[in-house]
């Protein structure tokens, strides 16, 4: 397959590192694990050895969660977590584990366990299984999987939705991601919910894959490639075919398609990169530029903290979701300081990084714990996993909640459909 790929290497831009160090002060792994060298010297100032030099690399960049918040705070706008993902791609001398490749393959994984959801959610909650797991694979054994569902999100769709959503005139494209396909699919169906109520058809893209981050963090950047390749293909079809937009729900897969696609694999997707979106901002702009409005239920009545995700911080987009939830009058909103969660989609799972995930999260969690909340809101499936093992509260999706506190009848009547 021909692939335009650009220019989009390190020496891009690490010489317009000032050295100032916010970097490192803002960065999660530095405050708990002192093996990781802080973004500033892994990134821009290991650069400038690297290129000299290969075996400059250090093996310790793998405890970069690429989490971004260093990019977040840079003044002098560094692509800081690009560089260190591009050097451990480029240099490391550790190839993907069988742990690794197993943590990575979401879509092989849940294919394989769905059809035997009940049996598969009850093993991985076994301590001699999880024992098993740490001991041979290096998963930790404290850690706490997600259940998988008994039925495919595109399976429900193609059963229950899919002929209703084409009697619609206007229509967005849905990626909606491995959570949505094989954990969760409640939320996929949430979404359709609150999108028809505002006069829109979701539609699904002709084929998915994984966005693709879990592969590049743990350096399978061929599978991710190939991965990338296929939903791009998808994504122009369907915004060929006149699509309002490319919807998400996850805050990583939305990032990871409009920014880690070209900026750390090189394939050049700045062509759809704006046609794609988080779900809660394109909502939030019927709203704020196309006047729809929204209708609640006079009885839904919660106390919600919001999380915002690291790569939705990065996104800059936490506004939109913030918006809307603040927009459900029985809703009691409580914000929460932008800390990481520390788990970092497959960082968390690993033995030899479990504690550092737990520590890293553990002001978020003493936050929550203070709150005083029903449960708590995130864009992040990962944050919310992390977030509900720590807690012990519930986590949903900013759009869950609106479909939970939606008036449907009314807010059709509102936008005259």
């Amino acid at each position: 397959m021909n692939r335009d790929r650009i220019n989009n290497g390190t020496g891009t831009n690490f010489d317009e590192c000032i050295k100032c160090t916010i970097c490192t002060v803002y960065c999660p792994v530095t405050a708990v694990n002192h093996d990781f060298p802080g973004p500033k010297q892994a990134g821009p100032d290991g650069e400038r050895y690297r290129l000299k030099k290969p075996y400059f690399y250090d093996e310790a960049l793998k405890y970069c969660l690429n989490c971004k918040r260093c990019e977040v705070a840079c003044p002098s706008e560094v692509r800081i977590g690009d560089i260190i993902q591009q050097a451990r791609l480029k240099y490391s001398k550790h190839a993907p584990s069988l742990r690794d490749r197993m943590l990575a393959s979401t879509d092989f994984v849940g294919t394989m366990a769905t059809p035997f959801a009940p049996i598969v959610n009850g093993m991985l909650h076994l301590k001699p299984v999880k024992k098993i797991m740490d001991k041979v694979l290096g998963i930790d054994s404290r850690r706490t999987f997600p259940s998988y569902s008994r039925e495919l999100f595109t399976e429900w769709y193609k059963r229950e939705a899919e002929n209703e959503q084409l009697k619609y005139d206007k229509h967005v494209a849905y990626f909606h991601g491995c959570y949505v396909q094989y954990n969760y699919p409640q939320l996929g169906k949430d979404m359709i919910k609150v999108m028809n109520a505002l006069g829109y058809g979701v539609i699904l893209l002709e084929e998915e894959k994984c966005c693709g981050v879990a592969k590049i963090a743990n350096g399978l950047v061929k599978e991710a490639t190939r991965d990338a390749d296929i939903n791009l293909r998808s994504i122009r079809k369907a915004v060929k075919h006149g699509v309002s937009a490319i919807l998400s729900t996850s805050s990583t897969c939305t990032f990871t398609i409009r920014d880690e696609y070209t900026h750390v694999l090189g394939i050049d997707a700045r062509d759809v990169r704006d046609d794609v979106m988080l779900a809660t901002r394109f909502i939030y702009s019927l709203i704020d530029e196309a006047g729809a409005k929204l209708a609640f239920r006079r009885d839904y009545h919660k106390r919600v903290a919001y999380h915002v995700p690291c790569h939705m911080e990065r996104l800059g987009w936490a506004v939109y979701s913030m918006s809307l939830m603040r927009m459900i009058p029985g809703l009691d909103y409580v914000p929460l300081d932008p800390n990481c969660c520390g788990i970092a989609g497959t960082y968390g799972f690993k033995k030899e990084n479990y504690d550092y995930s737990q520590a890293m999260g553990r002001p978020l969690f003493d936050e929550i714990e203070r709150a005083g909340v029903d449960l708590v809101a995130t864009d992040c499936e990962t944050c919310k996993w992390q977030i509900e093992m720590s807690t012990g509260l519930p986590v949903q999706n900013p759009i869950s909640i609106l479909a939970d506190a939606l008036d449907v009848e009314e807010t059709k009547k509102l936008n005259n459909l």
